[in-house]
């Protein structure tokens, strides 16, 4: 089972490998430059190499990277959908630099263009980053949102249509924020609701998209479309539908990375790990 935690790279993105190590992860999340920031400085080879070996060394077998949240790919804005395309761009080859298979972005806001033309912008800048990244093969991954504001991707016909206007399956995913779905509306807290959920997805995007989870429970209920994490079976979901999850065999190989609010210590994440391994016996 591939499971882990979202970990800082303050003091180098090396150290990110030691702290997931240190709390029993076995695939990581990581930024690849500061989160607050436009501007990247570039990795050095030391630093690259660095990278490398210290992931042999702790064993951990995936790492997958995080857009900075200051991207907006679905923005009517001219200036602002160059600068994001751009960094965007700048964050693909920084991961194909750290080899990391996934980058994972949240679509964009709209901004009161309305949701078809954000969807047909996110589409456009995804289509000239992957065609600007053609020497990378770095997949980037749409990841579901809680549909706060005028943010896109809260539901899967929202990712589907974007994936269907891009043209191509390859190079693009979907990652699955349980959080986010949740407050999106959709109820899998049930066998039955479970099942229907990903029925769904597999109609509408197809589990063959479906290539990282975010594992996180819900401060708030069900379609409130307000995006607020909590520690696994503290919040509106509950246990049950991360057992379901924790021995879906369709999943068995897919990372499964949780985002819960932590302390300097990280003890809440090992704390997250334990209970979601128990959720398997």
């Amino acid at each position: 089972m591939l499971l882990g935690a979202h970990m800082s790279i303050a003091g180098g993105v090396d150290k990110a490998l030691d702290r997931g190590k240190g709390v029993g992860c076995n695939v990581i999340q990581i930024f690849t430059k500061s989160n607050n920031s436009w501007q990247a400085r570039p990795l050095s080879g030391d630093e690259v190499k660095i990278f490398f070996e210290k992931k042999e060394k702790t064993g951990i077998i995936s790492v997958i990277a995080h857009t900075a949240y200051l991207i907006n790919s679905a923005t009517p804005d001219k200036a602002l959908f160059q600068k994001s395309q751009q960094a965007l761009i700048t964050e693909v080859e920084r991961a194909e630099t750290l080899r990391i298979p996934y980058l994972i972005m949240h679509p964009g806001s709209h901004m009161g263009a309305g949701e078809k033309k954000g969807i047909q912008t996110i589409s456009h800048c995804l289509k000239n980053v992957l065609d600007e990244t053609k020497h990378c093969e770095v997949t980037i991954l749409l990841e579901t949102t809680a549909g706060q504001g005028t943010s896109l991707g809260h539901t899967f016909e929202q990712l589907a249509h974007i994936i269907g206007f891009i043209g191509s399956a390859k190079r693009i995913g979907v990652c699955f924020d349980t959080a986010h779905v949740c407050a999106a509306g959709y109820e899998f807290r049930t066998r039955k609701g479970y099942e229907k959920t990903f029925s769904r997805f597999d109609t509408i995007i197809g589990l063959e998209y479906l290539k990282v989870f975010h594992l996180n429970d819900s401060k708030k209920e069900r379609g409130s479309r307000v995006d607020r994490h909590e520690h696994i079976g503290k919040g509106y979901l509950g246990l049950q539908p991360f057992r379901m999850l924790m021995r879906d065999k369709r999943f068995n190989n897919i990372p499964m990375i949780l985002e819960t609010p932590k302390a300097p210590d990280l003890a809440e994440d090992k704390m997250n790990l334990e209970t979601l391994r128990k959720l398997v016996q």
